[in-house]
């Protein structure tokens, strides 16, 4: 859950002399940041350092973060749905599988995380052209459009799939997909719009034989179909407890979690205790993989950092994969 970033002194050094983007798209420089928690902290697995919304500027629609994330253009008209290229992983974006295949020069027995956006969530920025508090203009858009709704999803599901595809084959042992906004739709939208455009991406990627992990932030209502989605595991945010979510998958999946961002910056007693109220409540989870809940802030501290980590590794126990 975004192991680099901002919280990181090293990763500020290295922004200090490169763009957002130019540190994703320098591969020598994506995978020195992704060593950097791993130099810090004995973590298990590393995750590639990019950025959900790399396909969607290989698509064609500029892209530039000052700070967030904000497009050229928005994509709203048939015309612009289908002027949407369909870039090709190697040449439009193989700076993701370069930097992959540098972190495993490397680190080569080290797992690694690949990921991507999914398709709504992606959809709603291309259609807001920012990020948004309500994407009143998302929803409005696509109950007024459906069909073209299906258009822009179907086209970036395509693209998505290859793109996770892509990054197996350049060396990342298991790949997630995140939708980030999946909580501002109510379950019957999400079952329309958000959720049958995931599962042909997990299909294409589980016949490299990589197993998938799928983040629906907010898609709480969503859990048992989520875990019918042919994902290996679930991501779950900090708003669900662990066996509550375990319930409502019926052990179908391995779950990921939980831990609330924000947990980090209280003491360090504070974090411990959330550590050990959600092993309690993974209790019965088999294949609970603990994680935050979201991504880590820029703000953390980084003393809090080792203290969930020592912890974890103190009251947690890990077994056969």
């Amino acid at each position: 859950m975004r192991q680099a970033g901002r919280y990181l002194p090293e990763y500020n050094e290295v922004r200090g002399k490169a763009s957002f983007l130019e540190v994703c798209k320098t591969p020598e420089l994506a995978a020195e940041v992704t060593f950097q928690p791993l130099r810090r902290f004995p973590l298990d697995a590393a995750i590639i350092f990019s950025d959900i919304l790399v396909p969607v500027e290989a698509m064609g629609v500029g892209l530039d973060f000052a700070p967030g994330p904000k497009l050229e253009r928005k994509i709203t008209t048939a015309h612009d749905v289908e002027g949407l290229k369909v870039p090709d992983p190697v040449s439009d974006m193989g700076f993701v599988g370069d930097a992959i295949r540098a972190f495993k020069a490397e680190k080569p027995d080290f797992p690694l995380l690949g990921f991507a956006g999914a398709p709504f969530t992606l959809a709603s920025y291309m259609v807001e052209g920012t990020t948004s508090k309500n994407f009143v203009e998302t929803k409005a858009w696509m109950f007024q459009n459906p069909k073209r709704a299906r258009a822009l999803l179907s086209k970036i599901r395509d693209v998505i799939a290859d793109h996770l595809v892509a990054q197996v084959e350049a060396g990342a042992a298991a790949v997630q997909i995140f939708d980030s906004w999946a909580g501002i739709l109510g379950r019957d939208d999400y079952l329309t719009f958000g959720l049958p455009y995931i599962v042909p991406i997990i299909e294409r990627v589980k016949k490299t034989g990589a197993p998938v992990i799928l983040f629906a932030k907010g898609a709480h209502s969503s859990f048992p179909e989520l875990a019918q989605s042919g994902a290996d595991a679930l991501a779950v945010d900090w708003t669900t407890p662990m066996d509550v979510a375990h319930r409502m998958t019926k052990g179908q999946v391995a779950l990921q979690g939980n831990l609330d961002p924000v947990a980090l910056f209280g003491p360090a007693e504070r974090v411990e205790r959330e550590v050990q109220r959600i092993f309690t409540e993974a209790k019965d989870v088999e294949g609970h993989v603990f994680n935050l809940g979201h991504g880590i802030l820029p703000k953390t501290p980084v003393e809090n950092v080792d203290v969930l980590v020592d912890a974890v590794r103190r009251m947690g126990k890990k077994s056969a994969p």
